[in-house]
């Protein structure tokens, strides 16, 4: 058919071919949900946060990783203002991002996968306490990071493979969200669990804070031995919340007439179920591949945004940590007010709000950097509070139109495309750091992936949305 105005038609590439099929939220319609099951679900999210807001981002990674205590000391004893000394960093930061690209890949291999044999058995706890014990193992581990160059790669091995570990369980967390949630609900479940996250980020760093101004009450803080204190206690945070899921959300059954493979005949099954995903919801599909591109570029802000404040525009641990601090309670704040409007008015539209917004923030903090720390303030606090709400929208959406019995699987797919600085952050950052030798314009590769993820966005059409 054609326009004699326009020209021809243009398809609509983003709608379904065939009537889609039931999703698990449909079957909730009219449930009443607990609320001791709806916290117990949101508690992990709680318990497991400073993994990713002390280790990964504020403290550990920022604050100590990447640090002279990994350069080598003739490098160390040039002072800060030295070009080899700045290069030196750089070098630590473009490392960590190989490694962070790394673990990007593992999960793109395994996350769907494992996603696929959860549904199956219907062991989604299993596997989610198997990938949070691992995650806490690795924290543990890095008790044996000590302040010296050799220790570096063990360092962001074991950062990396926390990272892997922490998808796996988060993959089966997305997917548990199914039974604590309904259409009606989902939004508003979705930003409390990246709310309550953001909120345990802050109570972590506050002891982080309060441990430093009291000196560490006469502890020996030589060898880096704080910092590895500090990841021994988010293990213990961790294990201390994270538990409630366990205990009081209900397993969702298997996904019927799923047939149960071996590991490697799972990937010929993931291809096929890719297949029927184009034919019969096709709107999960492109929205996953737009998705793929803006959330690795999120996961990209927060795995490497202190390291901008701290390398570039030098801010001390304690500065660091204050910034934390006031980024998670604005993240927090935002992502659970911002709920409600994903409820509301479809979380497409909080998703293509909050990445215009975050790309200019972005855009401001590399091209007005000489005005000083004022612009990381201003701008990172603007950055943290549309992150958090992209984020629990992105879930919120998923969730919408995955179709019942592939919870895990879908958010699998979720975790592989886009989640846990996969390898386009992580390499983009790499690469224009390696060739500026400066660290500020890595920051232009995160925001370029979060501004393609933008446009592909706009032709991904809207969940569906529950009447109030």
């Amino acid at each position: 058919m054609t326009d004699a105005a326009h020209g021809p038609e243009t398809p609509d590439l983003t709608t379904d071919a065939q009537a889609p099929p039931t999703t698990g939220l449909e079957l909730q319609e009219g449930v009443r949900i607990p609320r001791r099951q709806v916290y117990s679900w949101a508690l992990w999210d709680w318990g497991t946060q400073p993994f990713n807001t002390v280790i990964l981002t504020f403290v550990f990674t920022a604050a100590y990783l990447i640090s002279d205590s990994f350069l080598d000391p003739a490098v160390a004893a040039l002072g800060k203002d030295d070009p080899a000394y700045q290069r030196g960093l750089a070098d630590l930061t473009s490392g960590l991002g190989l490694w962070n690209t790394l673990a990007g890949v593992l999960i793109f291999v395994l996350a769907p996968v494992l996603g696929q044999r959860a549904d199956a058995t219907g062991r989604r706890k299993a596997w989610l306490a198997g990938a949070t014990g691992g995650m806490v193992l690795c924290m543990l581990a890095l008790w044996f990071v000590e302040a010296d160059p050799a220790y570096f790669v063990f360092g962001a091995i074991m950062i990396g493979l926390g990272s892997v570990l922490n998808e796996i369980a988060g993959v089966n967390y997305n997917a548990m969200m199914i039974s604590v949630a309904t259409p009606k609900t989902v939004g508003k479940v979705s930003g409390l669990g990246w709310g309550l996250g953001y909120v345990g980020g802050i109570l972590a760093l506050v002891f982080v804070v309060v441990a430093n101004a009291a000196d560490w009450w006469g502890m020996p803080t030589d060898n880096g031995l704080a910092y590895r204190v500090i990841a021994v206690g988010c293990a213990v945070w961790a294990l201390g919340f994270a538990w409630p899921i366990l205990a009081f959300v209900p397993e969702l059954p298997p996904t019927q007439g799923r047939p149960k493979v071996g590991f490697f005949a799972s990937y010929p099954v993931l291809f096929r179920d890719i297949k029927a995903l184009w034919h019969t919801s096709r709107r999960t599909f492109w929205f996953l591949l737009a998705s793929a591109v803006f959330r690795d570029g999120l996961s990209g802000v927060f795995a490497f945004g202190a390291i901008i404040g701290s390398v570039s525009f030098g801010f001390s641990t304690d500065q660091v940590i204050i910034f934390g601090i006031a980024a998670n309670l604005v993240a927090g704040a935002s992502t659970i007010l911002v709920g409600r409007a994903d409820d509301r008015f479809g979380p497409r539209r909080v998703i293509l709000t909050t990445l215009s917004i975050i790309v200019v923030a972005g855009l401001a903090v590399v091209f007005l950097r000489d005005l000083g720390p004022i612009v990381y303030w201003v701008g990172g606090l603007v950055l943290s509070g549309c992150v958090g709400p992209a984020q629990a929208a992105s879930r919120s959406y998923l969730a919408r139109v995955t179709p019942a019995g592939k919870e895990s699987e879908i958010f699998g797919l979720y975790a592989t495309t886009g989640r846990a600085t996969s390898w386009m952050s992580s390499a983009l950052w790499t690469i224009a750091i390696a060739a500026t030798g400066a660290t500020i314009w890595g920051t232009l590769g995160i925001i370029a992936v979060v501004l393609v993820g933008l446009v592909l966005m706009w032709f991904v059409q809207d969940a569906p949305v529950a009447d109030a």
